[in-house]
């Protein structure tokens, strides 16, 4: 069933009202090999610290126990026992990495991962289809034509697209009769290459909304700095995060929420306390000054 497109206020915008998500979602990258229990509760602190975006991909789960589709397959559990569930968040998935290949963005592909996370998870419908990675061997148009198939079915309400540059973005539209939706870049205080490379930009110029993964660099913005680089970035977001009586690991998010662009960075806690902690990042207001410190403490030097 087509849902509404109208964005209610408050809610972030991906692909000009296509969908509206919360200004924080949940990404399920380490969501696997959990009892059934533990998995409903990091969705339910989830779904309590205002989440409606959960972003997961067929490949989650590959070198754990439960394999390629482990993550997808849990959360489908997890879908089967709320049956209510579904309506209340804007799912997501990502295709396209075969291992040891390692790309595949062919039609027969794509539509082939698309039906296969779909029976993982249960469901007849993504809201949200991604190519999780650029397949250098596949014409844009071929990416057009299986996002279009998928549509036309009902299979996937939106695309997007995941680690894409700025040109391949425009060469994929170029190409597409369904707009694209959103798209994916690494981006954070210790990766903020997007900031310069055109890929936030290009969201801004086409109305495309952007998902944020590893706001908090890997982890490596959350724990003791491993290098001078994120001693400086780590030193001024614990200053900020005692000002305002949160962590660092909220302060880390409300920095890259600040964009104009409005990106959604994807929370990957898989622990209750830790969902609940980083999402006070919603409630954090950095000034213009406080933002452009944080991006000089990274670059090693005041800006020009």
């Amino acid at each position: 069933m087509e849902r509404p497109h109208d964005t209610p206020p408050g809610l972030v915008s991906l692909g000009r009202g296509a969908l509206g998500v919360a200004p924080m979602g949940w990404g399920m990258w380490r969501f696997t090999g959990l009892p059934i229990e533990a998995a409903h509760a990091i969705v339910d602190a989830a779904l309590e610290a205002g989440c409606t975006l959960f972003d997961t991909a067929d490949i989650y789960g590959l070198g754990t126990e439960g394999g390629f589709g482990a993550a997808e397959a849990l959360f489908g559990r997890v879908l089967s026992e709320r049956p209510g569930l579904r309506d209340r968040i804007i799912l997501a998935s990502k295709a396209g990495i075969q291992p040891p290949v390692p790309y595949d963005s062919s039609a027969a592909y794509l539509i082939g991962a698309c039906e296969a996370s779909l029976k993982r998870l249960g469901i007849e419908q993504l809201d949200l289809l991604q190519v999780h990675r650029p397949d250098l061997l596949a014409h844009p148009a071929e990416v057009a034509a299986a996002f279009d198939m998928l549509h036309r079915q009902g299979k996937v309400r939106a695309a997007g697209v995941s680690n894409y540059t700025a040109t391949q973005v425009r060469a994929l539209q170029a190409h597409m009769t369904l707009p694209l939706a959103s798209l994916q870049p690494e981006f954070s205080a210790l990766r903020t290459e997007p900031l310069e490379d055109g890929v936030l930009d290009l969201a801004m110029e086409r109305g495309l909304g952007v998902l944020a993964w590893s706001p908090l660099a890997g982890g490596r913005l959350a724990g003791p700095p491993a290098d001078e680089r994120a001693a400086r970035v780590v030193a001024v977001l614990d200053e900020f995060a005692a000002d305002r009586a949160v962590s660092r690991a909220a302060i880390a998010c409300a920095w890259v929420m600040a964009h104009p662009s409005r990106p959604v960075p994807l929370i990957g806690a898989q622990s209750p306390a830790h969902v609940r902690d980083v999402a006070r990042a919603t409630g954090v207001l950095l000034s213009r000054q406080e933002w452009y410190r944080v991006l000089e403490a990274e670059r090693g030097a005041r800006m020009p």
